[in-house]
């Protein structure tokens, strides 16, 4: 049996895959997700703004099991990271997204524009 091929979902991946952009239909199926509840945290508040909290709630429960814990360490290279690219105004979430990705040898899914030439990014708009 073939491994999935995991990948690190930002929550602009979500937002993509939830609203139907054809772009992010390879990422549907026979992928493994992996994402924070900080991720989740953005997707539940951007969801219940949109379309309520039934819905936000729904997204939530859904993507939860696909969470994993952050480190100490993560947190600290992820400052670092946000201090190197600070013209871009990356967020703190999704620095540590990137690097938590990068700690487990897997892309960074995402569309943010601040990732669109940064190594080890899955760019998809």
């Amino acid at each position: 049996m073939e491994e999935l091929k995991s990948f690190f979902f930002d929550t602009y991946a979500f937002y993509e895959i939830i609203e139907g952009n054809n772009n992010y239909k390879k990422y549907i199926k026979d992928v493994a997700i992996v994402t924070t509840k900080l991720n989740l945290m953005e997707l539940h508040y951007g969801i219940m703004l949109s379309y309520g909290e039934d819905v936000a709630n729904k997204y939530y429960d859904k993507y939860l099991q696909y969470t994993v814990k952050i480190t100490d360490d993560i947190i600290k290279m992820a400052n670092k990271l946000k201090m190197t690219f600070k013209k871009r105004k990356l967020s703190y979430v999704d620095c540590v997204g990137y690097v938590l990705a990068n700690s487990m040898g897997i892309k960074f899914l995402t569309g943010d524009n601040g990732f669109f030439d940064i190594e080890n990014v899955a760019f998809v708009k």
